[in-house]
C-alpha cells in the first residue's frame, strides 16, 4: 500500500510499504477513507517530539470503512464507516474504565521514554513516535484498529465525511478543553489560537453556555472564521502592544473567567519574549515556546480556570507564581476521544456542531507533503489539508 512516511526533520515521502494484518483478535483492518493533518504532528516532523524512525508512517487522525476483523471483534463488521478516536484504549483498565481513555494503562507497549520524562506513560497513538507506541499511523492507503470494539464508532447514515472526520481528534480535544472549563450563564472565555482546534474550543463553549469568547491569533482569515462560526470577538496580538491590557478592556478590568490554550510548544512569540524562546529553542536548552501559554495565565481572572489542550515538552521561564497567587484552576488532558465520540456524534446529527468548513484543502494521498507545506507554512488560507487515499 502507499503511505506517508517520516525520514527525518521535515523530510515527508508518500512511499510503498507492506499492507497492516490482523495480529490480535480485537483488530480491525480500516480501509481509510479520509486523514487529516494535525497541529501536534508539526512537532514531530520538526523533530520536538523525539523517537521517531525512519520510515514510521504519520497520521493519527482519521475515518474508514471496516474491510476485515478479528475473531473477537463485535461491535462493528465489515463494510462499516467508522471514525476512530487517535488514542487508543484497550476498555479494561483503571484509567478506560473511568474514562481517562488517553492514559490507558495497556496500549503503550514502549513506556520507558515517557515514565523517564513525565514519571507515568499515556496511552498509545497513531502514528505519533515509539515513545507514544510506535503504532503504524493512517496517512495511508490501509490501517490496523487494535481494541476496536472501543476504538470504532459507527457513523449515522446521512453524514459527509468531511462533517465526522475531525470527531477524531480536533473536536474530542476542543470540546474536552471547553468542559474543563465549567462554564455558567454571563463567562467569557478566551482562545489562544484559531486553529482548528481553537475554533471547535470556541464552537463548544458556546454550545456550553458561555456569553462572550475572545479569538487571539495573528492570521486574518483564521479571525474571521472565529467571527462567523463561534461569533467570536477577535484580537489580532501583532497589533496590540500588550494582549493583556487589551483582554482587560475587553473584560472590564476582570480578565476572561476561563483562558484555552489551543497553541502548544510552538507558539509564535512577539517581543523579547519571543526572541527568549526561539534562542533558548535553538540551543535545545527547551524544547517550548511557550509565549500563548504564559499570556494565558497571566490573563485569567483571579479564581479562573486555565484549559491547556496545546502540546508541550520542556518550557522554563513558567509562571507559576501567577497561578498560585491567583488561585487559578488548572485542566490539561490529551484528548479522551472515546469518551466524547458519541456525545460529538450527536451534536453533528442535529446541527449542532458543524467542522466541515475546517477541510480547506482536500487532497490525494500523494500530494501529502505538500498538504503539511501547506498546513505548516499557512499558505493559501489552509485551515486543515485532508487526504483521500
Amino acid at each position: 500500500m502507499r503511505a506517508l512516511c517520516w525520514n527525518g526533520v521535515n523530510d515527508l515521502r508518500v512511499e510503498t510499504v507492506p499492507d497492516p494484518v490482523i495480529l490480535h483478535p480485537q483488530d480491525v483492518i480500516l480501509r481509510v477513507t479520509m486523514s487529516s493533518v494535525c497541529g501536534s504532528d508539526l512537532h514531530v516532523i520538526d523533530g520536538y517530539v523525539p523517537t521517531m524512525k525512519q520510515g514510521d508512517i504519520l497520521g493519527h487522525e482519521f475515518m474508514g470503512e471496516v474491510v476485515e476483523t478479528g475473531a473477537e471483534v463485535h461491535r462493528v463488521k465489515k463494510g462499516d464507516r467508522v471514525v476512530v478516536p487517535s488514542f487508543i484504549g484497550c476498555g479494561g483498565c483503571w484509567y478506560c474504565e473511568h474514562d481517562l481513555w488517553s492514559l490507558c494503562d495497556h496500549t503503550n507497549p514502549k513506556p520507558e521514554v515517557q515514565r523517564e520524562a513525565f514519571g507515568y506513560a499515556s496511552a498509545g497513538i497513531y502514528g505519533y513516535t515509539h515513545a507514544f507506541g510506535g503504532y503504524p499511523g493512517a496517512h495511508a492507503q490501509y490501517v490496523r484498529v487494535p481494541y476496536a470494539n472501543h476504538g470504532c464508532f459507527r457513523v449515522p447514515e446521512g453524514l459527509r465525511d468531511e462533517q465526522v472526520l475531525f470527531l477524531s481528534d480536533a473536536a474530542p480535544t476542543a470540546y474536552m478543553g471547553a468542559e474543563f472549563c465549567n462554564l455558567h450563564a454571563g463567562d467569557v472565555v478566551a482562545v489562544w489560537g484559531a486553529g482548528a482546534v481553537g475554533l471547535l474550543a470556541m464552537q463548544s463553549a458556546r454550545l456550553m453556555g458561555a456569553e462572550r469568547i475572545i479569538a487571539i491569533d495573528r492570521f486574518p482569515e483564521r479571525l474571521r472564521l472565529a467571527r462567523e462560526k463561534a461569533g467570536a470577538e477577535t484580537l489580532d496580538y501583532t497589533q496590540t502592544d500588550d494582549v493583556l491590557e487589551a483582554l482587560r478592556e475587553l473584560t472590564r478590568g476582570r480578565g476572561p473567567d476561563s483562558c484555552i490554550d489551543a497553541v502548544g510548544m510552538e507558539a509564535h512569540g512577539t517581543g523579547l519574549e519571543g526572541l527568549y524562546d526561539r534562542a533558548k529553542q535553538a540551543l535545545h536548552l527547551h524544547s517550548d515556546r511557550g509565549q500563548a501559554l504564559r499570556q494565558a495565565i497571566r490573563a485569567c481572572r483571579k479564581g479562573g480556570t486555565l484549559s491547556i489542550l496545546g502540546v508541550y515538552g520542556v518550557m522554563d521561564a513558567f509562571p507559576i507564581g501567577a497561578i498560585v497567587t491567583k488561585g487559578l484552576t488548572v485542566r490539561s488532558a490529551l484528548q479522551h476521544g472515546q469518551a466524547y465520540v458519541p456525545r460529538l456524534l450527536e451534536h453533528v446529527r442535529r446541527g449542532e456542531l458543524d467542522a466541515s468548513y475546517l477541510a480547506t484543502h482536500r487532497m490525494s494521498l500523494e500530494e501529502a507533503p505538500r498538504g503539511y507545506e501547506l498546513f505548516k507554512k499557512k499558505e493559501e488560507g489552509c485551515i486543515r489539508a485532508v487526504f483521500t487515499p
